[in-house]
């Protein structure tokens, strides 16, 4: 499941991986536990790290994203993206997936988990609407997942959230619950705060990508690529994200640690929601006969979500101390334990499959 060495099926690949990827579970958990001793701890830490951004963008986790994704989006092969886009069946099972499944599971768990908290419900509707454009490039390159096929959907999602996130979130907090005579509530998200997401967490590290892979090819060829700049920089995926991992848990550290409660309550939803999308969208992928590896992407880009959007959307609208934020932050708290057993899950399930002729073998292969 390396970023950084071939991951072939060989049972005796773990004793070849690096210590950073061996204990990447181990490295991940102290991450979080530094980040909520910080936040909790460390007077003021909260209050800097908030006061770090620009335009609303904090730019701590934007700095930890930015280096999480670039290694990975330079490892992607653009010159088979045509082969990602000819696959229909894949296109639109991710977007039943993301814009159909995703958005009506979010809101079914709220009101069936959270009635009596209005606040925490309409946070968690929210990140339903914010579909992954991010970390989940790292999750499916950790689990061996078709990277092209990631690009391909992420950019697809990141389209989508422009164009629809405000239609939805229209939707689902005012039109829906009046029709079901529930209660109702309104959103700010404006197209720019939306494109302003996209074109910062998916549009720099996929420009320089794209950039790093066609000028190093272009100036000493694919082998030296592959075999040289792949390696040194693959790292660097997994320092960002440990590092990502670190601001998100000591920003929100002493609320969190504060109302270990309300936390528990905005959580189960997410499990249950982490689950059921990620198992949809394996079962739908192998039904469709997509295999291991597009199967995989299919299934961790159904169930990630877009923290950032999430929490400035909830901010904006309600405030840095409401209810809705706390719900927004307790998100990717819990998505990053919860995807990371899953990458564990999906490895294991690897032997069952076959790859599809329309999918080729996994490039993570080549890393």
């Amino acid at each position: 499941m390396s970023t950084t060495a071939n991951t072939a099926d060989h049972p005796a690949i773990v004793g070849k991986l690096s210590t950073l990827d061996r204990f990447l579970p181990i490295w991940i958990g102290v991450a979080m536990v530094l980040g909520l001793l910080l936040g909790r701890l460390v007077p003021g830490m909260n209050d800097a790290l908030s006061s770090i951004s620009v335009d609303g963008v904090s730019l701590p986790i934007a700095i930890g994203l930015l280096i999480m994704m670039y290694p990975v989006l330079a490892k992607v092969r653009y010159d088979r993206l045509d082969t990602v886009t000819g696959d229909k069946k894949l296109l639109l099972g991710s977007l039943a997936l993301n814009w159909i499944l995703g958005p009506a599971l979010m809101f079914a768990l709220a009101w069936l988990f959270l009635p009596d908290l209005p606040e925490y419900r309409t946070g968690l509707i929210i990140v339903g609407l914010a579909r992954c454009i991010a970390m989940v490039i790292i999750w499916n390159d950790l689990a061996c997942g078709d990277r092209e096929a990631a690009a391909v959907l992420v950019a697809i999602n990141s389209v989508f959230q422009v164009v629809m996130f405000a239609v939805l979130g229209w939707f689902y907090l005012s039109v829906l619950p009046g029709w079901l005579g529930l209660d109702q509530t309104t959103i700010e998200a404006s197209p720019w705060q939306i494109a302003k997401s996209v074109l910062i967490f998916l549009g720099i590290p996929l420009i320089a990508g794209f950039a790093s892979r066609h000028f190093g090819e272009r100036a000493k060829g694919r082998d030296w690529y592959e075999t040289s700049f792949i390696p040194k920089i693959g790292p660097w995926a997994l320092y960002g994200l440990l590092f990502t991992i670190v601001v998100l848990f000591a920003l929100q550290g002493d609320r969190i640690t504060s109302q270990p409660l309300d936390v528990v309550r905005i959580a189960l939803p997410l499990l249950v929601y982490f689950a059921v999308m990620w198992g949809g969208g394996y079962a739908l992928g192998a039904a469709m006969g997509l295999g291991y590896e597009r199967t995989t992407t299919l299934a961790f880009t159904a169930a990630g979500n877009n923290f950032e959007l999430a929490i400035a959307v909830a901010i904006a609208t309600y405030g840095a101390t409401s209810g809705q934020a706390l719900a927004g932050v307790v998100g990717p708290l819990i998505e990053v334990p919860v995807l990371v057993g899953l990458v564990y899950v999906s490895l294991a399930l690897r032997r069952r499959f076959t790859s599809s002729p329309t999918a080729p073998v996994s490039q993570s292969k080549e890393s």
